[in-house]
């Protein structure tokens, strides 16, 4: 396997975060309710019930946390923008002090010599849109490129790529298909116009960013799907899941069409969702990259059960991480390479947007982040030698954040956060990517 150093020139180290869980701040200057505000507030919702509240406060302590960006050796930092700091309600009008905080955070990256890359949604919807039936309601995808407008049309002249949406299948099952996560929503596979809306809104705002010269990307959680056996109904079941996971988030924006739906029992417009036009609108105005959320492959079965046409096995035999999920670096390239075998000369560059692992507090010396690291690199190094166009690398997280309904219990972060006092202390894993990072900029001078 090539070494995990030899990677295109110019290629882009980063590290990822999201506003709702690194901000706080929620009521603070003029920022309007999100969904997580809401849903973090019920009983039972988060364990611990943990909030986002606080967070890692990032909205007081960004100079100290782009000066760790900066020590690390960073080209490049995603993050997100908090729709409801922009927008109080979604619409309407402007909050001026939400967009000067984001004025002030790509001002301080720019002097640091860190290239922002910001994702206008990740999950944190307004309240008040939700309220008039979130992304269930068609609506909401032209208040989005509303927003958008809003948000480069301050920062456009500073920042050239933008992320539109983060995740679009995670937000669509878990909040609105299974309620584990904002808004709550369970509507199982009637969530799908959720999914339709987010997919527009993502078209309607990249004509936006288009029209103002800025490059678009869109960022998906994309899993390489195998059946657990051989068997027709295996393979039916994989083959139900892999559309329902990845095509459906790919396919209308690469290829112009949904994907077959037709074994989850899904009808062609989505549940009346889909009105003439709306794939070319999606489509048409093109990606100028790709980002690839990974974490790990999915082994699926045929259901043992009514209900949906698959069932979740787990990979034996393989270490796993705290959150429990598999760790299978050779995914990744397998990913990458079935991806261009799908998609062909549609497929865009390529930036992992989201990569990482969490970690039991107590291990030490973090080795199982450093070994989850250095295996999916060789694994993208792979990747890249086989003809894979990859820009960039952004693990998930510069700091342990708010893991959504896990709370403060999964710890992602490079840089180890002390809730309780807000300390920041860089992790072994933090030291071994500076190295990395400081490595590979020797070797491409040379």
């Amino acid at each position: 396997m090539p070494d995990r150093y030899d990677l295109p020139t110019g290629f882009r180290w980063g590290a990822a975060t999201a506003a709702y869980q690194i901000e706080g701040a929620v009521t603070e200057d003029g920022r309007g309710p999100s969904v997580w505000d809401v849903f973090a507030a019920r009983p039972g919702t988060v364990r611990d019930g943990h909030t986002g509240a606080v967070a890692c406060d990032h909205y007081h302590r960004y100079p100290e946390d782009i000066a760790l960006m900066k020590n690390l050796g960073l080209d490049g930092y995603r993050f997100s923008i908090a729709w409801p700091r922009v927008l109080p309600t979604g619409s309407g009008p402007v909050n001026p002090a939400g967009l000067a905080f984001y004025d002030r955070l790509v001002d301080a990256l720019l002097d640091a010599g860190i290239t922002p890359l910001p994702t206008l949604f990740h999950w944190d919807l307004p309240q008040a849109l939700e309220d008039g039936g979130g992304w269930l309601n068609r609506d909401t995808a032209h208040h989005f490129a509303d927003y958008a407008a809003i948000v480069t049309d301050r920062l456009g002249d500073r920042v050239p790529a933008w992320i539109t949406l983060n995740e679009p299948f995670v937000h669509t099952v878990f909040g609105y298909a299974l309620g584990t996560h904002a808004p709550g929503r369970t509507l199982m596979l009637e969530a799908l116009p959720a999914a339709h809306h987010q997919l527009l809104a993502h078209g309607l705002a990249a004509s936006v960013l288009h029209d103002r010269g800025l490059e678009v990307m869109l960022s998906n959680n994309l899993t390489p799907v195998e059946p657990a056996t051989s068997s027709d109904a295996d393979l039916a079941a994989a083959q139900a899941y892999d559309a329902l996971h990845n095509r459906l988030f790919t396919d209308p924006v690469l290829l112009g069409r949904y994907p077959d739906l037709s074994a989850l029992g899904v009808p062609d417009d989505l549940y009346g969702a889909i009105h003439p036009g709306d794939t070319d609108l999606i489509a048409a105005p093109g990606l100028d990259g790709l980002g690839l959320n990974f974490y790990n492959p999915t082994r699926i079965a045929a259901p043992t059960e009514p209900g949906l046409p698959f069932d979740f096995v787990d990979i034996p035999d393989v270490p796993h991480t705290a959150f429990g999920w598999p760790v299978v670096p050779d995914a990744l390239r397998q990913l990458l390479l079935s991806l261009r075998d799908t998609y062909g000369k549609t497929l865009p560059p390529i930036t992992i947007t989201e990569n990482g692992c969490s970690v039991t507090e107590s291990t030490t010396p973090d080795q199982p982040r450093i070994d989850f690291m250095s295996a999916h690199l060789d694994a993208l190094a792979a990747a890249t030698a086989e003809g894979i166009d990859i820009r960039g690398y952004y693990t998930w997280s510069l700091l342990d954040n708010y893991e959504w309904a896990e709370g403060y219990h999964q710890r992602f972060g490079l840089v180890h956060v002390d809730f309780a006092t807000q300390r920041r202390t860089p992790r072994a894993s933090y030291a071994w990517y500076r190295d990395l990072i400081a490595a590979h900029r020797v070797l491409r001078a040379r």
